[in-house]
C-alpha cells in the first residue's frame, strides 16, 4: 500500500509517517518501481505497536531505542522484554494517579450534590 493508503489505515497524517521513518522507527520500509515508499502489512502491525507505546506515554527516544532492539534481532528479545516491563511500570503507576485524582473529584461531586440539597430544602 502507499503511503495515503497507510495513513488512512492508521489515522496518521503521512507527515508523521515521514517523520516517523526519518529519526529511525520505520525502518525498511520498501520502494515500488517508482522509489515511491510501500508499506506491507507487517510495517502495519509494527506501526500500531508504534502508535500504543506512543499512546501509552512512551518517549520517542525510547521507542527509537526498542526499535533498534528490535532491528538487531531475537538476541534482544530480554533487553526489549525488559524496556516493556519497566514501561508497564510506569503506566500502572500512572493508572493508579488518575483513579486517586478521579476518586478525589467524584468526592467533591457529591459534596456539591449534598449543599445543593441543603440549599434546595432549605
Amino acid at each position: 500500500m502507499n503511503i495515503q493508503q497507510f495513513s488512512k489505515l492508521t489515522d496518521i497524517s503521512s507527515h508523521t509517517i515521514r517523520y516517523y521513518e526519518k529519526i529511525g522507527l520505520l525502518k525498511n520500509v520498501s520502494r515500488n518501481a517508482s522509489g515511491h515508499r510501500w508499506f506491507t502489512e507487517k510495517d502495519l502491525i509494527w506501526f500500531e505497536f508504534i502508535k500504543r507505546l506512543k499512546d501509552t506515554g512512551m518517549p520517542l527516544g525510547n521507542i527509537r531505542q526498542y526499535a533498534d532492539l528490535r532491528d538487531a534481532g531475537a538476541s534482544t528479545s530480554e533487553l526489549r522484554m525488559q524496556m516493556l516491563q519497566q514501561h508497564a511500570v510506569m503506566l500502572e503507576t500512572k493508572i493508579a494517579d488518575e483513579q486517586f485524582h478521579l476518586k478525589m473529584l467524584k468526592e467533591k461531586i457529591e459534596h456539591y450534590r449534598k449543599v445543593i440539597d441543603v440549599a434546595l430544602n432549605a
